[in-house]
Formats: C-alpha cells, structure tokens, sequence
C-alpha cells in the first residue's frame, strides 16, 4: 500500500536559509489517472535553490514550496492511465515539467521543480508521468540525482541550436569546477572536442586533467584568459562553444574567446554583476551567437542519458553527503564554496523502497 504521508521541507519565505522548514508528516495527495508517485533516493543542489529561498531568483516561483529540482527515485504507485513507466522504475525529475521538446515557451518556464512546482527535497512526490525520464543504467541514485538540471543545462548548451551543436574537433571553452561545466567538459570529451578550462586552483586543474581538459587557464595570475584562449584553439580562430557561467564579469573575455558564427551560453551569473559589461553590439562586431540557457527538454534528457550510458560518463560527486534532516546545513556548506563538484542529500535507502 502507498504511503499517505512524507517528510519534506518547504521554502516559507525569501529571508534567507531560516525560511526552510521540515515538516515530519505532510500529505500526500491522491494520484491523478495520469500520476506516478515516486520515493525519492537522491536529490542534488544547484545554485538556484540557494538564490529562492534568498529572494534572488529571477524566474517564476511560488510560496510555500517544495525546493529542490533535481531528484532520483523509485516509482512506487502508479495512477489507473499510466503508460510510460511500472513500478519498480527507476526514475529522474524533468526540471520544467511541460517541456517536452523543442524550443522552451513562456508557459514552460513557470512549471519549474523547486520554484514554481514543488520539487524533490522529500521522501515522496507524485509526478505526471511526462514530467519524468528514466535514469541512465549505468549510474547509481546518487549519480543520477546531479543529471537533472546541470548536466542537462550543459547538453543543451552544446546541442541546443540546430545547425550550431558540438562537431568533433571543436574547441569549447569552460569556466571554473561547478556542476553545468564539469558535465560540459566530459560531454565535449566524449564527442571528440578539445576543451579549455578555466580555474583560479591548482587541486581543481588536477581534476580538470583528469577528466580530460587539454587546456588549463589559471584566470587568476592571467586576466586576459579570453585572449589566452583563443590563441590555444588550432589557427587561433577561437572556440565554437563557450560556456558562460560567471556573467557580465566574465563576458567580455568570453567574447575574446569566441570564434565567427561561435556560440556562447549563458546560464549563470556566479561572478555578480559589472558596470563594465558588454553591450549586444560586441555579439554583432564578433559575428556570434550569445544564447541564454533554462536546462532543457525531456527529449534532449533522453539524448543525453543515452550519450552517458554509451560513453560511461560518470558525474562528479562531493565526497560529503547529507541527510534530508540535514539540508539546512547541506545548503549553507555549498553557499560557503565548500563542495567540489555536485552536492548531494541522500533521502530513502533504495532497499526500503514501499513497492
């Protein structure tokens, strides 16, 4: 029988980390013909459910909610017109629940998990059944709960507009360790481009090395790492891709860096904001493209978790792991910079999944 009740937190207010509330027993709705009700394992932070609950997100969002867009978990019940997954399936949330394929509407950006929609920061979820995908097979729980926005956010990014996607031999450009560009350096690996990447630490260029960066700029000790590198790219003419996540801070070195008829995605703003920020006219005097990036289809979830199975790529995962009860200290611990790669909550152990 399925369970009635779950723990979960909710975002009561935009006043800061005390404004996330446990609740040990709130209900569970009864599922609509069309739902699945999932116990969650795994979910992952991003950078966006630090900013909600801090008044600084600035895409739709309602009040209470559930945070958290990014979960793993098991289908526990099923509604009576169900026909995509079983019980037993093993399942990942889709981060703008109406986005299905193709180009993101102003109607989907109000369906996100986290913000608009409650999202997996609980032990159990009921979920349309368009709104999920099933997980990779090669990846655990834990793995699979960083896929849902980051990774996702970065397969976009280098696949996202027709005629523009990654090319074997291209060269992209990442900035810094976190989730969005780790995943985009192993996805450009996999298909056979040379990435560049940028970090301000030596421990972190190891692990970039590791994973498979050609190129390591220490942005710190060279401030015009744009120009840096362009010149590393074959003939100098610069990178296809560029994933931006710093903002206007770092825009004008991305521009640098970029080659003619060059994509650069901006999905973040981690470095703050700049007087100094370009204007669209460098997009026009650097014949390239700057697109902005909300994650990403189902359909292009279902690409890429097909790519990760193929190539065996496995996320990045900070070796310290939180407890559900724990996500106030799980969000202050990566609000201090002190996670390296995807943090993590574990929530329910998979072998007492209620099947």
């Amino acid at each position: 029988m399925a369970p009635s009740t779950t723990k979960q937190w909710t975002v009561q207010a935009k006043d800061g980390f005390d404004s996330l509330k446990f609740h040990d027993k709130a209900d569970i709705p009864p599922l609509g013909d069309h739902d699945v009700l999932v116990n969650f394992h795994y979910a992952s932070l991003n950078y966006r459910d630090l900013i909600i609950p801090k008044g600084k997100y600035p895409f739709p969002m309602a009040i209470p909610v559930v945070p958290a867009s990014d979960g793993a978990g098991t289908i526990v019940a099923v509604g009576p017109r169900v026909s995509r997954f079983h019980k037993g399936d093993r399942v990942l949330t889709l981060f703008n629940q109406s986005h299905l394929a193709g180009s993101i509407s102003a109607a989907d950006t109000t369906t996100g998990l986290g913000g608009s929609l409650d999202g997996t920061l609980r032990q159990y979820g009921a979920f349309d059944e368009s709104g999920l995908v099933l997980m990779p097979s090669t990846l655990d729980f834990q793995q699979g709960s960083t896929l849902p926005c980051a990774a996702l956010t970065a397969w976009n990014s280098l696949y996202g507009v027709e005629g523009k996607s990654l090319k074997p031999g291209d060269s992209v450009l990442t900035q810094g360790t976190g989730g969005v560009s780790m995943f985009a350096l192993q996805f450009a690996k996999a298909a056979g481009a040379r990435v560049i990447s940028t970090t301000s630490s030596d421990a972190k260029a190891e692990v970039l090395k590791k994973l498979g960066a050609d190129h390591i700029i220490n942005y710190k000790t060279d401030e015009n790492w744009g120009e840096t590198a362009k010149k590393l790219t074959p003939g100098g003419i610069g990178c296809a891709h560029v994933i931006e996540v710093g903002g206007p801070a770092t825009m004008a070195q991305s521009l640098k860096a970029i080659r003619p008829e060059g994509t650069i995605s901006i999905i973040g703003f981690l470095a703050g904001y700049s007087k100094d920020q370009p204007s669209f006219l460098d997009c026009l005097n650097n014949i390239c493209t700057v697109r902005g990036v909300l994650v990403g289809s189902r359909q292009q979830f279902e690409q890429m978790n097909a790519a990760i199975d193929v190539n065996g790529i496995k996320p990045v995962v900070d070796e310290k792991v939180f407890s559900l009860e724990e996500t106030k200290e799980a969000y202050q611990y990566m609000w201090d910079q002190k996670h390296f790669g995807k943090l993590t909550i574990k929530i329910d152990d998979p072998s007492q999944s209620k099947l």
